[in-house]
């Protein structure tokens, strides 16, 4: 039998689950799977379509935000790269890529179900981060229920609450028409609200569905894992999202409602169902970043513009 992954779970915490921002242990740092040696011999193979690598600012300066590619460089240059550049790189999906990950993962949800009554996830997907000292993730808010696992160094965690000013259902239903989680408005007074966490490898955060955050590095290489799921409920808001998203933002009709049942629900699951299978989103959505840069072979660190490639 596996060796538990959350090492300090109490009566409490299955109460507070997804109802409050939760600061869990877990022993994923001490995973050999999560060395360096092994995230570097995964990034030498991983699949072009799965990894996002995007370069940020300088702490303050907001949005800049460009997309790019690791060229040549092998995994441990990668690696390198980023510890002393400005940037991070998502590999997406990797439970999918490496049968690895997906038992780690299958046995990570498997625990969360046996500890929280009435908890099923039908679907699931984890994602490992690897960024910059003094990286930013600009405020931005999820559609799935997500946690964030530090494996190695050290960041900053911001979370706001999941209700208006801080969550607006208009930028949900942007976030479900055109997958671009980070452009939707924030003003730094919201500070005042959010909850603030400083975590290290072994600890992980969950919290409320679509609740706004943010993430700042310290002053280290952060490796870090995110882990997403879908459950009914989540699934049912995310038609929601999508059919109000529809009526307000194409066809000018402002949304009354966004109950998961009865009349109302089915109606529009049908809408954004129809839209689906007509390709419409695929056609909205066609606004996605360019490929922009490489990550330069002779200055670890530096990047190289490119002429924009479409995504």
């Amino acid at each position: 039998m596996s060796e538990a992954i959350f090492t300090d779970w109490s009566a409490d915490t299955a109460r507070r689950w997804a109802s409050e921002p939760l600061r869990l242990k877990h022993r994923l740092h001490t995973d050999p799977l999560f060395s360096m040696d092994t995230l570097a011999e995964l990034i030498d193979s991983y699949p072009r379509q799965h990894y996002s690598l995007v370069q940020v600012g300088t702490p303050g300066q907001r949005r800049l935000w460009r997309e790019g590619e690791i060229g040549k460089l092998s995994g441990a240059r990668v690696i390198e790269s980023i510890a002393n550049g400005r940037m991070w790189l998502n590999l997406r999906n990797v439970s999918a890529v490496d049968k690895r990950f997906r038992a780690l993962l299958d046995q990570l949800f498997g625990e969360i179900a046996e500890r929280v009554p009435g908890f099923s996830a039908f679907s699931s997907t984890m994602g490992i981060l690897i960024s910059s000292p003094k990286a930013e993730v600009y405020y931005h808010m999820d559609l799935p229920g997500q946690s964030l696992w530090q494996i190695h160094g050290k960041k900053r965690v911001y979370v706001y609450p999941a209700e208006p000013p801080f969550r607006r259902d208009e930028d949900l239903e942007r976030i479900a028409l055109y997958q671009l989680e980070i452009d939707i408005p924030f003003e730094p007074s919201y500070d005042r609200y959010a909850q603030v966490f400083e975590i290290e490898g072994g600890e992980m955060l969950h919290w409320p569905l679509n609740a706004p955050h943010r993430v700042e590095n310290l002053d280290c290489l952060n490796v870090s894992m995110t882990t997403e799921y879908w459950t009914e409920p989540i699934r049912r808001s995310q038609m929601i999202n999508l059919a109000n998203g529809i009526l307000r933002h194409k066809l000018g009709v402002t949304p009354r409602s966004r109950s998961i049942e009865g009349p109302g629900f089915w109606a529009k699951a049908a809408l954004q169902a129809g839209v689906k299978r007509a390709g419409l989103l695929k056609k909205a959505r066609k606004t996605l970043r360019p490929i922009e840069f490489e990550l330069d072979t002779e200055r670890i660190g530096e990047i190289r513009d490119i002429a924009p490639v479409a995504r």
